[in-house]
């Protein structure tokens, strides 16, 4: 029997989670970047080639995805490592809160990121 095998478990379950979510943002991201480039083909179409979108938005925000989900996934990684180290480690250490705050400041900016991307789309 492996030591503390349910709590290297749940790290792992825990970090398989983190990367479920950090590749969904990925991939979010990529469609929205890939929506405004079909987006902006079937305008021009439509008006034959005089059509101009002052704001590239949906590329911009595809590519904010794309790296908010990198960093996710990166910073999953490190905390991983770091959580399976302790577990295993035989000293008994504190937990820090700066990786909890870290993440929180991240899905505060994301969010922040879509209030303010569909309010530039609905005005």
């Amino acid at each position: 029997m492996i030591p503390r095998y349910n709590d290297l478990a749940a790290n792992e379950r825990t970090y398989l989670a983190w990367m479920r979510t950090s590749l969904a943002l990925i991939a979010f991201g990529f469609l929205l970047e890939r929506f405004d480039l079909v987006v902006r083909a079937f305008a021009r179409s439509m008006t034959d080639g005089k059509f101009q979108m002052t704001s590239p938005l949906g590329r911009e925000a595809g590519i904010v995805l794309v790296a908010l989900g990198l960093l996710i996934m990166i910073l999953s990684t490190w905390r991983f490592t770091t959580t399976t180290r302790l577990i295993k480690s035989e000293t008994q250490e504190t937990y820090g809160i700066r990786s909890v705050l870290l993440t929180g400041a991240i899905f505060i900016l994301l969010a922040s990121f879509v209030l303010l991307y569909v309010s530039k789309i609905l005005f």
